[in-house]
């Protein structure tokens, strides 16, 4: 009971902070579409955390998180669209009904007498949706909000599950380096056309995506931690030149990268 009047007690300040007359002028006048912004960044503040492995600062910014969540549940209460329960409802059902292995009937020795069927039962829900099997899609509900790599990555799963994938990394690997020549091919020609060069950059990145995936490595991952890697070694760059004293402006491309093969180097006799 003390964990559902806690979560009481944050509906009632969500409540209070869009009260016409005395709530908060900013809460007041926000909308859904004005707090997608703020529900993205602290979805990737909870993911930072997580990789940053602070607990304390994940406990926070899944609080964040989950005001997010009230936040926009307050406003469709406004409306008279759903509330808070019906959230909660929502999620509930929706899970009892995915995991019929779990919550369904066993048999006397407690195994389940329906077996796992996630994505047979994710198909159904999609043609319900659809309202008409002739509009059903396997890639129906596929956020196109979702970052570019992540809905590549989603996209391509989808057809694999239906048989349209290659089954083995050597026919992938060949299409990333087939994309890799159609960039330069069209980078290379006297009148460049920027539009096809992004056109090719495009399907270049979406095989990457590709080869990654039937890799076992997640995109959106491999790109952040090569993000974090490239600053931490620039950033040592910039430290080694400031020892030097000297700065980026005054230095040429090949001392530059001379720094960067010492700093790739000295990280080797760290690891070791």
């Amino acid at each position: 009971m003390k964990n559902a009047s806690r979560m009481q007690e944050l509906l009632e300040i969500m409540t209070t902070l869009r009260d016409p007359e005395n709530g908060c002028p900013w809460d007041k006048k926000q909308t859904f579409d004005t707090i997608i912004p703020y529900t993205i960044e602290e979805t990737y503040e909870v993911v930072d955390a997580i990789e940053r492995q602070n607990w304390p600062d994940v406990r926070d910014e899944l609080g964040d998180l989950l005001f997010q969540i009230v936040f926009y549940s307050q406003l469709g209460k406004e409306q008279g669209d759903f509330d808070f329960d019906d959230v909660v409802d929502a999620i509930s059902e929706k899970l009892v009904r995915r995991h019929p292995h779990v919550f369904g009937e066993k048999d006397q020795d407690g195994n389940p007498l329906v077996e796992a069927d996630w994505e047979g039962i994710k198909a159904k829900e999609r043609e319900l949706k659809a309202g008409a099997p002739e509009h059903v899609s396997v890639l129906d509900d596929v956020p196109n909000s979702l970052p570019a790599l992540g809905r590549a990555m989603k996209l391509q799963k989808r057809c694999a599950r239906v048989g349209f994938d290659w089954d083995a990394v050597g026919p992938v690997a060949e299409k990333v380096h087939e994309e890799l020549d159609e960039v330069m091919e069209e980078a290379l020609m006297v009148d460049v056309d920027q539009t096809r060069v992004d056109e090719e950059i495009g399907d270049l990145l979406f095989a990457v995506v590709n080869l990654a995936r039937h890799l076992g490595t997640n995109p959106d991952i491999a790109l952040r931690n090569a993000n974090r890697k490239f600053e931490k070694r620039f950033r040592n760059i910039e430290t080694k030149l400031r020892e030097n004293g000297k700065n980026l402006q005054e230095s040429g491309l090949d001392e530059l990268e001379m720094l960067w093969q010492e700093v790739k180097r000295d990280e080797g006799n760290t690891a070791s």
